[in-house]
């Protein structure tokens, strides 16, 4: 069953799917946890965590089914939290959320109707819901143009430059202008005190607010944003990926890394598009090798988690927060232009939009939540109404 197949070209193109799929994502993981409360152990269990699921699970689903199933933590979901009220258990709340959305995406690879009503919202009103999370994020690079122009122009300059060659490694890129500004802060390179990351559990807390306001949004937006792309990549390069058998193993590593502080594991998308170009080789029976190279990378970057959050603790105010705004204002671009782009259901997204981005709590029920309920309350209304004339 598990073939290996060793080739230079699958090894650089799964180091530069980790490189890429680490470095352009962990810092808003990283807000996303420490939003929800999360110490600064916790946060580097939880990248670690959240990086050797995601790992391990390529490595299975790609040698398992001979194919480029590149698997990431949820960037949108992560997104999400950052801008959510924290649960009133704190960190351990917000735990009992992740297990919660991950045994969601895992009755989702079984019992499909979960799965069809995830993708029967419009995708307008998902991306709507979904920008309207990011848009809090994007707006602080330009508000630390005024705080902190030292720390914004660095860091917002070297991600423009490097994108207009490679928008792949603008983020990346940013990353290291980010280093370069904490060497300079803290007068030298600051040596992490430990190269290896603990692993701290956190007994997860189970409450109905966390579920409708964490779980549920989270398990959403990372089965219409994530899961569902990530299986059309595969399909669009060639492949018939078994949908149900990857939600359902993406879902049980979410369940197995939440309790270290992870949040949901999922199928990728643009990291997948990488494993299945002709570059990562000109077979395409043999791509599958480097989206397996990128897990082995991806575990290797979170046992030192702990370096990596270990810098970002030492980074100049204003600095993650500038690079998590950077690292998703494409992210931002793509979902406004899908949310707005359909005029049957413009005035629905818009609404979801505004309503997500307000980051109004109602009732127990975060603004997300109410973005996606008003929109999809007012397209049905107007479906109805339409169908009625």
């Amino acid at each position: 069953m598990f073939g290996l197949s060793l080739n230079a070209q699958t090894f650089w193109t799964g180091l530069v799917v980790a490189i890429v799929g680490f470095f352009s994502s962990f810092p808003i993981f990283l807000q996303g946890v420490e939003a929800m409360g999360a110490s600064p152990a916790q946060a580097s269990s939880a990248v670690m965590a959240g990086s050797v699921a995601m790992g391990i699970a390529a490595i299975f689903l790609s040698l398992r089914y001979k194919m480029p199933a590149s698997v990431a933590w949820s960037t949108p979901g992560a997104a999400l939290l950052a801008v959510s009220v924290p649960d009133a258990a704190g960190f351990a709340g917000a735990v009992g959320a992740f297990v919660f959305a991950g045994v969601l995406g895992v009755v989702s690879g079984f019992w499909r109707p979960l799965a069809r009503l995830a993708a029967a919202i419009p995708a307008p009103i998902t991306m709507a819901m979904l920008s309207g999370v990011l848009f809090s994020i994007c707006l602080v690079p330009f508000r630390s143009l005024a705080e902190a122009p030292a720390i914004a122009v660095p860091i917002m300059l070297t991600w423009f430059v490097v994108g207009q060659f490679s928008r792949l490694f603008a983020v990346p890129a940013s990353v290291v202008a980010l280093v370069v500004l904490v060497v300079l802060h803290n007068d030298g390179f600051p040596v992490p005190p430990d190269i290896l990351t603990d692993l701290v559990v956190v007994m997860p807390v189970f409450s109905l607010s966390a579920i409708l306001s964490l779980g549920l949004p989270l398990f959403l937006v990372t089965t219409a944003t994530q899961n569902i792309p990530g299986v059309s990549v595969l399909k669009a390069n060639g492949y018939e990926p078994p949908s149900g058998s990857l939600f359902a193993t993406v879902g049980v590593f979410s369940i197995l890394s939440a309790p270290f502080g992870a949040i949901s594991t999922c199928v990728a998308a643009i990291t997948a598009a990488m494993c299945c170009d002709e570059n990562a080789h000109p077979d395409p029976a043999q791509r599958y090798m480097a989206a397996v190279w990128a897990g082995l990378f991806y575990c290797l970057f979170g046992v030192l988690a702990a370096g990596v959050t270990f810098i970002a603790g030492l980074a100049p105010p204003l600095a993650m927060a500038t690079l998590a705004g950077v690292a998703l204002f494409n992210v931002f671009a793509n979902s406004a232009s899908v949310a707005l782009g359909n005029e049957d259901t413009r005035e629905a997204a818009a609404l979801t939009f505004v309503m997500t981005a307000s980051g109004v709590t109602m009732l127990g029920l975060g603004a997300a939540v109410w973005g996606l309920l008003v929109g999809c309350a007012v397209h049905l209304i107007k479906v109805k109404t339409t169908r009625a004339r």
